[in-house]
């Protein structure tokens, strides 16, 4: 039987949620072993001058603890 573990993290991207939800995956995972899986909790945007410029994600991440 394995234990999981869930933490939150932010990531961000200047071209999209999808990119923003990679970056975060791809960083979670040189930092933690075993990640199985990550959903989105929150997302928005950074707005300056009219236009936006940042798409921001708020993802828990789910990674197997071992032994």
């Amino acid at each position: 039987m394995s234990v999981a573990r869930i933490t939150e993290i932010s990531a961000a991207s200047p071209r999209s949620f999808e990119d923003a939800v990679a970056n975060g995956v791809e960083r979670a995972s040189q930092t933690l072993k075993n990640v199985t899986g990550a959903w989105v909790a929150d997302q928005k945007v950074v707005v300056e001058d009219g236009k936006i410029s940042s798409f921001r994600v708020r993802l828990k991440v789910t990674f197997v603890l071992t032994d």
